[in-house]
């Protein structure tokens, strides 16, 4: 196995440095939001002017630290997030570099989870794009401090004071520079100057004094005493300010805006200072949101950055490295890990011992001798690591973890075939792999089709799963067309009976089962209820009955799609002394549920998205009358950068099959779109005939 790269630019001084970072000196970032911001080029920037790589890399050439992806290079942007890290001025800065396209969002939410700040990146020629507010909100839900990076600043014909009136529209009034852009003499090119620390000089937005008096009166605000001070002096120093200046950011009081091209290099070194002056240690940020129990007898649990206490430790990633194997990516809450440590996985009775511990930058992998409250590291070889698992050194800690992602529930659906036989297992074993390291892919088995179905998040998601297969898997697959998630589910109470007799020559099958189905609110879920009195049928048969039921909700009762939200009541039976078996009264409580289904007025749901549609303006009207064409609605308008309008609608999926190419074709190329599951509604009659007659002639065959 060759052995773990080294890191780019290390060396003894840095090792040494290394060695003596503290706590206190650890700083953790997500750079987050569209793409096509430069996320990516941003921390290739903060990379070379830390030293830590000896220049810059392009993803234009492929050769960024971050996007070492094949696929990703070939593409020309981010399709997983990347660890990075950089040492400035004494901190130990890690860096996740997250994927901009909604359909990757599976890569970028769980990021959020790793670190104590979200930058959200906007360049500066397209403005605030939906998937800068997107990643704001979910940063602002999950209490971390914010910042916001204009990039790009050096691009022709930008207009730097129209983009920050935009982001405070959109953001608040509390997003305020923290340096300005400062056109140089003779035309030469853009640079920024401090606004917080001075308040001398002219910027391209006015004089700098206006912008270190807005940023010290929002600062001042949270701690009265300041408030007091500042309006008797009429200022205050600003180096007394660093505990209402983390607090400012912690309850966003405060949103700080800088200002970088990573091109020129530009704000490039100034945003390593903010990081290493402003933004907060593992001590300074909300603490996560950690959880002590099962449901609603969860209590919340407060992780302290203390290197000294018992290790709480959370996975934010899992990569299946070609060498290294399984690999998990975990940010440090409390307690230090080193190697040779025993740990536990959530609530797992079998601890395991960590190996090796890695640094990653990119690729590389370096071990290191231990990790400290804030820090994000990996551990390899360790097939119990999963996505959102707790890793702890107490047994008593077992039932400890985070609040739930709110992540999107993956709609779009493929079915995939191996082209060459005896590839099914591989095929499986594959996607099981996939799904590990991308937690918004889900893959299953429908008995009633045979088909092996993958789920992601839009087309371009499952598009690249197809070119990872065949790729770097080696393993070429035929698709069919989307199969969209309809249910089924029942409108009235019925009752169903049925005798399973079976007779073939020595001991035979029988069992007979009644059960009542009766309609749940939506979204509730399956109920199973045994009322059997007198025992007609035995309580050691009763789990074949429900496992028979379940079975036909599965493949469906009157389309082939899967029941949900009924609840199935066992009310009576008969049973044989010598012939009953449990295969009998699976039989039964299948044929049971069934029956009683055809008389409940069961209907089928079809699955409802919400769309959110970035296009050209002059687009609108094409886009509103298409969308009632297909039985969707348009539910809000917003003005975007650039002529652009985003419009909020609903529709049903299954309308919106090919959507991209219809899309394409009324906006010449420039329209985008997302989708994210909303609920399921039952689709109109004659749809419902066309599945249920389309389902029979199956069941026939």
């Amino acid at each position: 196995m060759p052995s773990p790269s080294p890191l780019p630019g290390a060396n003894g001084a840095a090792a040494a440095a290394d060695a003596a970072v503290q706590v206190t000196d650890i700083r953790s970032l997500a750079l987050v939001g569209p793409s096509g911001a430069g996320k990516t080029s941003l921390a290739e920037a903060l990379l070379a002017a830390s030293g830590t790589i000896p220049s810059a890399g392009s993803v234009e050439r492929g050769s960024t630290v971050a996007d070492h992806d094949p696929l990703a290079r070939r593409m020309g942007h981010s399709l997983q997030s990347a660890v990075l890290h950089c040492h400035w001025k004494g901190s130990r800065i890690h860096i996740v570099d997250t994927p901009g396209a909604p359909d990757f969002i599976g890569h970028s939410l769980p990021a959020l989870e790793a670190v104590d700040t979200a930058v959200v990146v906007v360049n500066a020629s397209t403005g605030v794009e939906p998937m800068a507010l997107r990643m704001m909100q979910h940063a602002a839900e999950r209490g971390l401090d914010r910042v916001v990076v204009v990039h790009r600043i050096d691009a022709p014909g930008v207009n730097l004071p129209a983009v920050l009136a935009q982001i405070q529209d959109a953001f608040g009034r509390e997003c305020l520079p923290l340096n300005l852009p400062c056109t140089t003499a003779n035309g030469g090119p853009v640079q920024v100057v401090d606004a917080f620390f001075n308040r001398s000089g002219q910027s391209d937005f006015g004089p700098v004094e206006a912008a270190h008096r807005a940023l010290v009166e929002q600062v001042v605000e949270v701690d009265g005493a300041f408030v007091e001070r500042y309006l008797e002096d009429g200022d205050v120093d600003v180096r007394e300010l660093h505990a209402p200046l983390e607090q400012a950011l912690r309850e966003g009081h405060l949103i700080p805006v800088c200002f970088v091209s990573a091109r020129t290099g530009a704000g490039v070194e100034a945003l390593l200072d903010v990081i290493h002056h402003l933004l907060p240690h593992p001590g300074e940020g909300n603490p996560p949101a950690f959880l002590r129990g099962e449901g609603d007898a969860a209590t919340p649990l407060q992780a302290r950055p203390d290197p000294a206490l018992h290790v709480l430790a959370h996975v934010f990633k899992v990569t299946v490295d070609p060498y290294i194997g399984k690999l998990g990516v975990l940010r440090v809450h409390q307690g230090s890990i080193t190697p040779g440590a025993q740990l536990y996985v959530g609530d797992g009775r079998k601890p395991f011992r960590v190996a090796h511990l890695y640094r990653l930058q990119g690729k590389a992998h370096v071990e290191v001798a231990r990790a400290l409250p804030g820090d994000i590291c990996a551990i390899a070889k360790v097939d119990e690591l999963h996505f959102d698992a707790v890793l702890h050194d107490a047994a008593e800690d077992d039932h400890i973890h985070l609040a739930p992602l709110p992540l999107p529930e993956p709609v779009h659906g493929l079915a995939l075939l191996p082209k060459r036989r005896g590839d099914e297992q591989r095929l499986w074993d594959t996607l099981a792999k996939l799904v590990d390291e991308d937690v918004c892919l889900k893959v299953a088995h429908l008995a009633g089709s045979n088909e092996t179905v993958v789920y992601g998040l839009g087309d371009l998601h499952l598009r690249m799963l197809l070119e990872r297969l065949r790729d770097v898997h080696r393993i070429e697959v035929d698709t069919r067309p989307p199969r969209i998630a309809y249910r089924e589910t029942a409108t009235a109470a019925a009752e169903g009976q049925h005798r399973h007799k079976k007779q073939t020559g020595g001991a035979g099958q029988f069992g007979e089962v009644r059960l009542r189905v009766e309609p749940l609110p939506r979204g509730a879920g399956f109920e199973f209820v045994d009322a059997v009195k007198g025992g007609t049928i035995p309580g050691v048969y009763i789990p074949a009955v429900e496992k028979g039921v379940r079975e036909a909700m599965d493949s469906g009762a009157i389309a082939g799609h899967p029941v949900v939200d009924v609840r199935v009541t066992v009310l009576d039976g008969k049973h044989h002394s010598v012939d009953s078996k449990e295969i009998a009264f699976v039989t039964a409580g299948r044929k049971a549920f069934l029956a009683a289904m055809r008389e409940a007025r069961a209907i089928v749901l079809e699955p409802i998205v919400d769309l959110q549609i970035s296009a050209p303006a002059a687009a609108m009207g094409d886009i509103t009358g298409d969308l009632a064409a297909r039985r969707g609605m348009v539910a809000g308008t917003q003005t975007g950068a650039l002529g652009m309008v985003v419009i909020q609608g609903r529709a049903p999926l299954s309308e919106l099959t090919s959507y991209q190419t219809r899309l394409n074709a009324m906006t010449s190329g420039e329209g985008r779109y997302t989708l994210a599951l909303s609920h399921h509604d039952p689709v109109p009659p004659a749809v419902q005939q066309q599945l249920m007659a389309g389902w029979q002639a199956r069941d026939d065959d």
